[in-house]
């Protein structure tokens, strides 16, 4: 495929991504992204923090992300896939516990979760906002591929990609993050 097609692709992928929440009802994403942008600031009033999770090329945007919310955001910022810690949770409790292990133990209920995956079926992210769920923290998750996997009916806003190419929907993810940290000014 030319790089013109699949940028056109991307596109288009993008126009037609759509939030949710989590009935599955269709929510504005222009207001989605406002009410994020809240969060932002009562998370960074409040001192508390934003905690980004994926695994793999989603572990990767994670980093990215918390890079801009800390350096332009001002906020706390962090993910829990450091290695030591990670294989410490890894080993004591499996893979699929590690993360929710984690929030279990060290977020608050004023801390705010973003949750990738491209599929939306890593059980252990789908564990880890039921944790954060459980403990009333606000979520985001963002998914592609099937429109009923189970990652996008859990937060309060899911970010859905019409895409079963992991490229595509990892690119996508991290346009909207960026897009959502674009607005934020420097502090």
């Amino acid at each position: 495929m030319a790089i013109g097609q699949a940028a056109s692709q991307f596109a288009q992928l993008l126009m037609s991504s759509i939030f949710t929440d989590h009935h599955a009802q269709t929510l504005d994403g222009e207001a989605v992204i406002q009410q994020v942008l809240t969060e932002f600031a009562r998370v960074r009033e409040q001192q508390a923090k934003v905690i980004v999770l994926g695994n793999g090329g989603s572990a990767a945007i994670a980093s990215h992300v918390i890079t801009d919310l800390r350096n332009v955001g001002g906020l706390c910022a962090l993910t829990l896939h450091e290695a030591a810690p990670l294989t410490c949770f890894t080993n004591d409790f499996g893979y699929e516990q590690a993360f929710a292990k984690q929030i279990t133990a060290f977020a608050n209920t004023d801390d705010l979760l973003i949750a990738i995956s491209s599929s939306g079926q890593s059980l252990n992210i789908i564990n880890a906002v039921q944790a954060a769920n459980t403990k009333g923290l606000e979520v985001m998750t963002l998914s592609g591929f099937k429109d009923d996997n189970p990652l996008r009916k859990l937060g309060r806003w899911n970010y859905w990609l019409d895409s079963n190419h992991y490229g595509m929907v990892e690119l996508g993810h991290l346009f909207v993050l960026h897009h959502i940290t674009d607005h934020l000014v420097r502090k």
